[in-house]
């Protein structure tokens, strides 16, 4: 049975995967904040359904067809967070948890409504990219921006959408995904970063700069990266 824990697990276990290797249950306990021995039964039921490929040690890899839910969940999710913005004035700090209370509750055909209420809408209110309704996702390599390099401007291309209080925080300094940001000095040993948007310069941790994505690669002739 597709339990609203099953899916969670999904999702989770596809995003700590995207880079294609097999997740441990270390990961997957601290993301889910529960016990190792909760991971390793919710594991073994999903083998069982045949949506995860488990091997005590060498970790967990999805099924096509538990990619394929994890995926469902995640469109439902993101088109969620967007309708909520865009439709009911929602704020991006207050999108995320209401959608995830929502996320496992929608049908096929509210799913369809809001997409095209929406416009069928590529990128979330943080930029993460919305899966296809046939299970497709753009992929996109992203690195923090606390790796950009002093003197650099670099494109905002994504945003953490798990801590509210950090996002009202960069909304007050004006940074969303397209936001051009300058780096101007880096501290050393993780120290702030210093940058300029929008002509006025702020300082950030490396716990919030850790939080906010670029493009690997910057853009030739800063052409905008999809």
């Amino acid at each position: 049975m597709i339990t609203q824990a099953v899916q969670d697990y999904l999702k989770i276990i596809y995003k700590l995967g995207r880079d294609g290797k097999r997740v441990n249950t270390n990961a997957i306990a601290a993301r889910m904040n529960v016990s190792q021995a909760s991971v390793t039964g919710m594991l073994k039921k999903l083998s069982e359904l045949k949506l995860s490929s488990y091997k005590r040690y060498y970790g967990v890899e999805l099924t096509d067809s538990g990619k394929k839910i994890a995926l469902e969940i995640i469109r439902h999710h993101r088109l969620l967070e967007l309708y909520l913005a865009e439709a009911l004035g929602y704020s991006w700090d207050q999108v995320h948890e209401e959608a995830e209370k929502l996320e496992h509750h929608i049908s096929e055909e509210f799913e369809e409504r809001m997409a095209e209420f929406l416009g069928h809408p590529e990128f979330d209110p943080h930029g993460a990219p919305i899966p296809t309704k046939n299970g497709d996702i753009l992929e996109r390599e992203l690195l923090s921006l606390t790796t950009a390099e002093t003197g650099s401007s670099v494109r905002v291309i994504q945003v953490s959408d798990g801590d509210a209080e950090k996002l009202r925080y960069l909304a007050a300094l004006g940074i969303f995904p397209g936001t051009e940001v300058e780096i101007i000095q880096k501290g050393p040993f993780g120290g702030p970063l210093q940058i300029r948007v929008a002509g006025s310069e702020c300082h950030l941790a490396e716990n919030l700069t850790d939080q906010i994505f670029i493009a690997a690669q910057p853009p030739d002739d800063q052409k905008e990266v999809n």
